[in-house]
């Protein structure tokens, strides 16, 4: 009897414990996923390059005009803040009176953050001829994918705005958005060019500048460009001693203080620029701030 009497008690407990199983398994972790976002994978028929494209839609009905939509590289990293930056758009747009933008991050297949082989392949300028083999200077290809085959797709499927549209991106991808505005700058109506790497190739991305002189008032986009104020004082014990040589040779701050200072004495393009210094900010971490002051720049576009 008293081991019948055991035998009872654990089975007593063991009911007794499978609510709490129960309720264990039903709140178990499960991937994060971000409100209102959407992603696709995609190969480019232009190139054959696979990419990873992000999109938030606003949580409000479009204006007559369609959503104002920006374009942000390194999607994979990127997207999810300028999503959350979107979406306090919307929660402001009582106050500001600017519509929320629809978002849309261009990354690459894959968990990593940033896609080194790949973002150098389609950031970097320098190729005379498309080459989809080439390991850089694939600038050019990039920009026909996002034009003839990316906007196409997202005007298909969301109403947008396609005179308020704007293009992000940081280091390499700040260099791109500079070759964009440089070379077809009705592109996009505002450009964010964060710690642009304009040293690239002994500076090649600078000699579409003078195009930008010749455009008609009417048709020139507005520019942030912005970089972090450490950039060329980089701390001697964090970088090895041939790191420090690389740099040095690749100034930021100098060169991105310039360019601005050229865009302000150009006709008409005094109102149309912002320049950011970011007190505080090395190259890596320079790309939040500069998101984060280009979302309201670009959202104030008349």
């Amino acid at each position: 009897m008293r081991r019948l009497g055991s035998f009872a008690g654990l089975c007593c407990l063991l009911l007794a414990a499978l609510p709490l199983r129960a309720a264990a398994e039903a709140e178990a972790w499960s991937a994060v996923v971000l409100p209102a976002a959407q992603q696709l994978d995609m190969r480019s028929a232009g190139s054959g390059h696979r990419y990873r494209i992000f999109v938030s839609v606003p949580a409000v009905p479009p204006p007559a005009a369609g959503y104002p939509v920006l374009y942000v590289l390194d999607g994979n990293a990127a997207f999810p803040v300028a999503a959350f930056l979107a979406r306090s758009a919307t929660n402001r747009r009582d106050v500001t009176g600017h519509p929320p933008p629809l978002v849309v991050g261009i990354g690459y297949p894959g968990d990593a953050d940033f896609d080194v082989a790949a973002r150098r392949r389609d950031y970097t300028v320098g190729l005379e001829k498309p080459d989809a083999s080439a390991k850089e200077g694939g600038a050019e290809l990039f920009l026909d994918f996002i034009e003839r085959e990316l906007k196409p797709l997202i005007a298909a499927r969301h109403p947008v705005d396609t005179t308020r549209q704007a293009l992000f991106g940081h280091s390499f991808g700040g260099l791109f958005v500079l070759h964009v505005l440089f070379t077809r700058p009705a592109s996009f109506s505002t450009y964010l060019a964060s710690s642009p790497s304009i040293w690239w190739d002994d500076k090649r991305v600078l000699g579409g500048l003078p195009g930008l002189a010749r455009l008609d008032g009417a048709l020139q986009p507005r520019v942030q460009i912005s970089v972090g104020a450490l950039e060329d004082q980089p701390r001697k014990g964090k970088y090895p001693l041939e790191t420090l040589a690389m740099l040095a040779k690749r100034p930021m701050v100098s060169e991105a203080r310039k360019l601005a200072s050229h865009l302000r004495e150009m006709p008409g393009w005094g109102d149309r620029g912002v320049y950011h210094e970011l007190a505080g900010e090395d190259h890596g971490p320079a790309w939040l701030p500069a998101m984060i002051r280009g979302m309201p720049f670009f959202l104030e576009q008349p």
